[in-house]
C-alpha cells in the first residue's frame, strides 16, 4: 500500500507529520508527499482556528472525490483538528476510514494495519504523556529543518484552545534534543530552527528550572550547524542570561519570535497574558540595547472582545512606535471551549476585518523602510535554488524565518552557487517588501 501525506498548520504539525513519514517507512509501506497514486492518504490537520478548520475540511472533502472516483482507497485523519473534535468526527468526516490524534502519531503502522484488514481505527493515546522519541524524515527542506524542545502548554490564554488539544507542557530531554540536532546536520541541515508552543519554558518540567540558556550554547557547539533561529520566545519568561547567550553567540541568528498579542493592558489581562504594556515595551528597549542588529517578530489579535478604539489605538501608536520589522496579525476567532468564547462585548466582524487592515497597513510601512535600510548592506543569505522566471537565485537572510517572511534575490555565476550554501550578498535594491542583491564575494561561505 502507498500512503500520501498532507500536513496543514504549524511547525509542531510538520514535525508530527515527519514523525509519520518515518514511522509509514518502517512499517514497510512506500509513502509519497501528496495524494497522487495513493492508496491512502493522511491529512495531519490544524485545529487552532476555524479558518485552518475549514481548510482541512476541504482537503478531506476533495480526497472524499477521489476516493469516489476510485482513485483511492482509504483517507486517514490525523493531528489537532482530529484531537479537538473527537468527538464530532464521524459526523464531520463520514467517509474517513481512519482518525489519528495528537497522542497517538507513532503508531501509525498498527493504524495502517487495520485499515488493511478492513478495520476502521482510531488511535488517540495519551496527550500529557512524555513526548514521543520519534525519528523523522524532513520534507521541509535538504537545507534547514524545525527543532522541537517541547510539546503542549501550560499557559491558559483566553483565546486559546491549544492546552487542551496538545496537553500540559513537555520538555524533551536535553541529550535527546542534541542527539536529533546533530543527525539533522550529518544530514545536511545548516538551520535549525527552534521550536516549541512556549520555547522560553524550556526545562522547568523536567529540571526544575527553565534552562534554555543552557541548552542553546550545546547547539551552538555542533559542528556544521550555521544558523540557530529562535520561536515563541514568551516576554515575560526572557531572563538576562538568555539575552546575553543570544547575543554573544555568532550561530544565533539576530532574530526573535516573540508573540504579545497586544500592548493595551485592558486587552492583556483579558487575554489572560502576563505582564503589561509598560514591560513588553522595556523588553523591547532591554533586547535592542543589548542585541545590536536585532530584527523582531511578533503576533497580533485585533478584535478581542471588549477592544476599543483606545485599546487598538494604543497599539497601532505602539507598532508605529516600536517599527517591529516582522508580524502577523489575525482577527480574534471566537473557539468553542475557550475562555473568551463567553466574554461579552464581542466586537463586529467588519470592525475586526478593518482593523486587521489598518494594522497591516501600518506593517507594510515598517517593513519598506527596513528593507530600504539594508540597501548597500551585506547580508549572508542561505539560497534555497534559482527563479527561472526573474533570472535570479533566492534564498533567506538571518532577518527571515521560511514560510512567513520574505526572501533575497540576488546575482549569481552560474555553477558558482549552489542551493545550501551560505553567502554574502550586497543589497542594491527593494521591491515589495523583498530584497534585491548580487553576491559580494563569489567565493561560498559554508
Amino acid at each position: 500500500m502507498k500512503v500520501g501525506f498532507i500536513s496543514l498548520g504549524c511547525a509542531k504539525n510538520q514535525v508530527n507529520c515527519e514523525q509519520m513519514i518515518w514511522q509509514t517507512y518502517e512499517a514497510g509501506y512506500e509513502v509519497a508527499l501528496g495524494a497522487e497514486d495513493c492508496d491512502a492518504v493522511v491529512v495531519n490537520t490544524c485545529g487552532f482556528l476555524e479558518e485552518a478548520r475549514q481548510e482541512a475540511l476541504a482537503e478531506i472533502e476533495a480526497l472524499v472525490e477521489r476516493k469516489r472516483a476510485g482513485k483511492l482507497e482509504k483517507i486517514i485523519v490525523s493531528g489537532c483538528m482530529a484531537q479537538w473534535k473527537r468527538e464530532e468526527l464521524e459526523q464531520l468526516c463520514p467517509d474517513a476510514d481512519g482518525f489519528i490524534g495528537v497522542g497517538g502519531y507513532e503508531d501509525i503502522g498498527k493504524l495502517l494495519g487495520q485499515l488493511e484488514r478492513g478495520e476502521k481505527a482510531s488511535l488517540f493515546g495519551d496527550i500529557h504523556a512524555p513526548v514521543p522519541e520519534v525519528d523523522r524524515v524532513v520534507c521541509t527542506s535538504d537545507h534547514w529543518a524545525w527543532l522541537r524542545i517541547a510539546e503542549g502548554c501550560d499557559n491558559r490564554c483566553a483565546y486559546c484552545v491549544i492546552p487542551y488539544i496538545r496537553g500540559r507542557f513537555r520538555s524533551r530531554p536535553e541529550e535527546k534534543i542534541l542527539e536529533e540536532a546533530r543527525s539533522l546536520v550529518e544530514a545536511g541541515m545548516k538551520e535549525l530552527i527552534v521550536v516549541a508552543q512556549d520555547t522560553t519554558r524550556y526545562g522547568l518540567d523536567l529540571y526544575g528550572r527553565r534552562t534554555l540558556a543552557e541548552l542553546l550554547p550545546k547547539l551552538c557547539a555542533i559542528e556544521g550547524v550555521e544558523w540557530i533561529r529562535l520561536h515563541y520566545l514568551y516576554p515575560d519568561e526572557i531572563t538576562d542570561e538568555l539575552i546575553d547567550v543570544i547575543a554573544s553567540e555568532p550561530k544565533i541568528v539576530k532574530y526573535i519570535d516573540l508573540p504579545i498579542q497586544h500592548i493595551s493592558d485592558r486587552m492583556l489581562r483579558a487575554m489572560h497574558r502576563r505582564g503589561t504594556g509598560d514591560e513588553i515595551r522595556a523588553l523591547f528597549r532591554k533586547l535592542r540595547d543589548r542585541i545590536p542588529g536585532l530584527v523582531l517578530r511578533t503576533s497580533l489579535i485585533a478584535g478581542f472582545p471588549g477592544e476599543t478604539d483606545e485599546d487598538f489605538e494604543e497599539l497601532c501608536e505602539f507598532l508605529l512606535e516600536q517599527k517591529i520589522e516582522r508580524a502577523g496579525v489575525f482577527p480574534y476567532s471566537p473557539e468553542a471551549g475557550s475562555p473568551a468564547v463567553n466574554l461579552p462585548d464581542q466586537v463586529d466582524e467588519d470592525v475586526k476585518r478593518r482593523r486587521v487592515e489598518l494594522i497591516t497597513d501600518l506593517q507594510l510601512r515598517v517593513v519598506d523602510e527596513f528593507c530600504e535600510s539594508q540597501v548597500g548592506r551585506t547580508l549572508r543569505v542561505l539560497c534555497e535554488g534559482y527563479d527561472d522566471e526573474t533570472e535570479l537565485f533566492f534564498g533567506r537572510s538571518e532577518y527571515d524565518s521560511p514560510g512567513i517572511d520574505g526572501v533575497v534575490h540576488f546575482e549569481g555565476e552560474e555553477g558558482g552557487v549552489r542551493p545550501g550554501g551560505i553567502y554574502r550578498v550586497k543589497i542594491t535594491a527593494t521591491y515589495d517588501g523583498e530584497l534585491i542583491g548580487v553576491i559580494d564575494n563569489e567565493e561560498e561561505e559554508t
